[in-house]
């Protein structure tokens, strides 16, 4: 049996990535007590005893606990932006290129991916694969996420305003799409930009919508950023061919409209899962690339248990929906 550290279980991701292990009979789950969560030798015993540590922490408790272990064999998957592109920490994300899982399965520290950055870099990945998508393109992104992405504290004031808004309607109006990170300086855009070798930053501008779950990222891409001319429907042939042999992707090409509702996407359609929709559409000018996913689930707990599983050497996919 494997011995599991969540370090971090009482934040959001840390109590779904405990809600997808609690039953497994493979795994047992290490607790520390509230008393000795600060307790420095407490927590390197604990370390010390995990075959694997995952940590749900801020970026520099994250640094501080990956260095209680570096005379460990312990192996660690960060949920932080801590490691996101440091080499010596292997990228979570399996579906990256063909080499990322045996580079996950061999990997010591083991570096979840943002929710967002999933959502952007498996649209346009395929894209980068095959030398299609220039990388001096200027790429704008915008997304839309539900409200358990900013943690607790966030959770509280729209479950408050939810409340609040019963007594005041318009009060509610105010909060169902609110832009923010507009200094254009998301802690998120350096992995988008390193996995997806651009130049340049590329622009993000993400919003939080008023439910709890879901993620809509939206990649627009002009002709001028392709290496050849390229339509619609041959986005989609390159992305469906790519992923045709991944269980948790499913691509949707520019004629396909099963999973509009009166012609809108909705971000929650994937909750509880860890499935991501790609959807391409556009015309010979633009390409719109949108990926749908749970921001708690393939953007976060989920992509934890699926590095975990890859670590332990179980089934990819054990303990999750696809």
């Amino acid at each position: 049996m494997y011995k599991i550290f969540i370090d971090g279980q009482a934040g959001t991701t840390g109590l779904q990535i405990h809600q997808r292990l609690r039953d497994r009979t493979d795994i047992e789950i290490l607790q520390i007590s509230a008393e000795q969560r600060k307790d420095v030798d407490a927590k390197a015993s604990i370390i010390d005893a995990a075959d694997v540590v995952i940590l749900c922490l801020p970026d520099e408790a994250a640094l501080e606990t990956v260095a209680l272990a570096e005379t460990m064999d312990t192996r660690f998957i960060d949920a932080s932006t801590a490691h996101r592109t440091n080499p010596d920490w292997v990228y979570g994300l399996a579906e990256l290129n063909k080499d990322q899982r045996t580079r996950i399965i061999d990997a010591r520290l083991v570096t979840n991916p943002g929710c967002y950055p999933t959502g952007f870099l498996l649209a346009v990945m395929p894209l980068v694969e095959q030398s299609l998508l220039k990388s001096s393109s200027l790429i704008t992104i915008s997304a839309l996420s539900g409200y358990s992405g900013g943690g607790r504290q966030m959770m509280e004031k729209y479950k408050q305003q939810e409340a609040d808004s019963n007594e005041c309607p318009a009060n509610a109006r105010l909060w169902h799409s609110r832009p923010y990170a507009l200094n254009l300086a998301h802690k998120h855009i350096p992995e988008m930009q390193h996995y997806a070798g651009l130049d340049s930053a590329p622009l993000f501008l993400p919003s939080v919508g008023h439910f709890p779950q879901g993620m809509l990222v939206s990649t627009g891409l002009f002709k001028e950023f392709f290496t050849t001319a390229i339509k619609p429907h041959q986005v989609f042939d390159v992305l469906d061919a790519r992923y045709k042999d991944e269980p948790c992707i499913q691509v949707y090409g520019p004629d396909d409209r099963t999973q509009y509702e009166d012609g809108f996407l909705h971000p929650e359609a994937n909750n509880g899962t860890n499935r991501l929709d790609i959807f391409v559409s556009g015309h010979d000018e633009q390409i719109l690339l949108v990926s749908r996913l749970d921001n708690l689930g393939k953007g976060a707990a989920g992509a934890a248990i699926q590095n975990l599983n890859l670590m332990l050497g179980a089934p990819e996919l054990q303990g999750l929906i696809t």
